[in-house]
C-alpha cells in the first residue's frame, strides 16, 4: 500500500521533524510512504472571509496538483468522521482489500482546506473538535497510521 501525506507548510520544529522521521522509518518495512509539503500562502494576520477563501483556494490548487487520479483521498477536517485507531486500521484494510492501494491524507493550512479539496476527498476524518496546529497534526496522523498498520498485522504496539 502507498500512503501519501500532503500537508500545507514546511515542517520547521526539530522535535516534529525527528518524530516524523522516526515513524517514517518504522513504517518503511510495511508500506510505501510519501510526504508532500506544499508552500503555505503568505497572508496578513487579519483577513476578510473572502481573503481567507482565496488563500485556501491557492493552497488547495497546490494540494490537488499532488493527488494522483487513482488516489483515495482522506481530508482531515473538523467536520469529518471520528475514528478510533481500530477504525482507521479497518479503513486501511478495507481500502487495500478492494484495490485502493494509494491513499492520500490531506492536512490543510491554518485557514483549513479549500472547497475543491473537500469535493475531491472520498472521506473526511476528524481527530476531534479541538484545534491542533497543522504541523503537530502531521505527527499525530503518522503515528496513527503506524498504529493502524500494526493493528492490521496483529503485531503488538505499546498501549
Amino acid at each position: 500500500m502507498h500512503i501519501q501525506i500532503i500537508a500545507v507548510g514546511k515542517l520547521k520544529e526539530k522535535y516534529l521533524v525527528m518524530g516524523m522521521a522516526e515513524y517514517a522509518k518504522r513504517l518503511g518495512p510495511y508500506i510505501k510512504l510519501t510526504l508532500s509539503e506544499v508552500p503555505d500562502e503568505k497572508a496578513p494576520e487579519t483577513m476578510s472571509a473572502a481573503e481567507e477563501e482565496q488563500v485556501r483556494d491557492r493552497e488547495g490548487d497546490k494540494i490537488l496538483a499532488h493527488i494522483k487520479q487513482e488516489a483515495h483521498v482522506v481530508a482531515l477536517a473538523i467536520d469529518g468522521e471520528l475514528w478510533s485507531s481500530e477504525d482507521l486500521a479497518q479503513q486501511l484494510d478495507k481500502l487495500a482489500t478492494y484495490g485502493k492501494s494509494h491513499v492520500a491524507f490531506v492536512i490543510g493550512g491554518s485557514n483549513g482546506l479549500s472547497s475543491n479539496v473537500l469535493k475531491r476527498a472520498n472521506q473526511r476524518l476528524s481527530f476531534g473538535r479541538m484545534t491542533l496546529p497543522h504541523q503537530l497534526m502531521r505527527l499525530v496522523l503518522i503515528e496513527q497510521i503506524y498504529r493502524g498498520v500494526k493493528i492490521n498485522r496483529g503485531e503488538p504496539y505499546h498501549k
